[in-house]
């Protein structure tokens, strides 16, 4: 079982988290936005995947922020609020490169709409597996674009949202091998093996609906899928209480990193 830590005001350990996203929040203040005014040029394909990422990241967060309340732990709570902030900052970028591009944002889109509906469904353990099927999906997605994105601007907002992204999984997979700690481990597998399972069709979804966009970075569908299924497999025996640690992620727009999750 995840052995909490404890910060400086007593409470049950997720200071250090609090700290990272402060330390992240100064960083972008820091270094500020992207140069909007340079344009960007965008193929429709990449404009309307686009589109679809941003109304995913667009949100209040307010349903995830009230069952983080209900579980009573104010430093987890602080910092899953300073995680929406930054969810909200993505849909933000996102919204200017595609102004940058002269495109508008979409309202909704029937992804959003049914992940949305699922983890609403859901508590707090049960939505944050949701959640981290977006966030892995995420995490391929960004990389496919601030790699292969033809745009630079685009590129550039892609690895800015990455380095965040790569904050993200962590972050929750800390959470899950918590609250999933006291069940036997035979069924913490069968937990993490079912949340593999819901990551696969996500991503044969995800490439249905971007696949266009994938191509014009140099991402073939399947390999797409075939990457975000192998990259869940130590996130998957973290949450199960494995001895799975996560290195600090390279770049990002400042030196500071994540504490690791042994």
């Amino acid at each position: 079982m995840f052995k909490k830590k404890r910060d400086e005001a007593g409470q049950p350990g997720y200071g250090d988290w609090v700290a990272v996203f402060e330390a992240a929040r100064e960083d972008r203040a820091a270094v500020g936005d992207p140069e909007w005014a340079r344009g960007a040029r965008l193929p429709a394909a990449l404009v309307r995947s686009v589109q679809r990422f941003q109304v995913g990241e667009d949100g209040d967060g307010a349903e995830l922020l009230a069952k983080a309340a209900r579980a009573g732990d104010p430093g987890y709570t602080a910092a899953a609020r300073l995680f929406v902030a930054e969810e909200q900052n993505h849909a933000r970028l996102l919204a200017a490169v595609l102004a940058a591009a002269g495109a508008g944002t979409l309202g909704s889109h029937w992804t959003d709409a049914a992940f949305v509906r699922l983890r609403r469904l859901l508590g707090l353990r049960l939505e944050l597996l949701v959640l981290m099927v977006a966030e892995v999906i995420a995490l391929r997605y960004y990389r496919a674009l601030r790699d292969g994105s033809p745009d630079p601007l685009l590129a550039e907002v892609a690895g800015r949202i990455l380095a965040d992204e790569e904050r993200h999984v962590p972050f929750h997979c800390r959470r899950l091998r918590e609250g999933f700690g006291r069940l036997p481990r035979p069924a913490r597998h069968l937990v993490t093996t079912a949340w593999r399972a819901l990551l696969a069709g996500a991503a044969v979804v995800a490439v249905a609906d971007h696949g266009s966009a994938l191509r014009r970075c140099g991402v073939r569908r399947w390999a797409f899928v075939r990457d975000v299924v192998s990259s869940s497999a130590p996130m998957a025996e973290m949450i199960a209480g494995g001895d799975v640690t996560f290195a600090a992620p390279a770049g990002g727009t400042g030196q500071h990193g994540y504490p690791q999750v042994a």
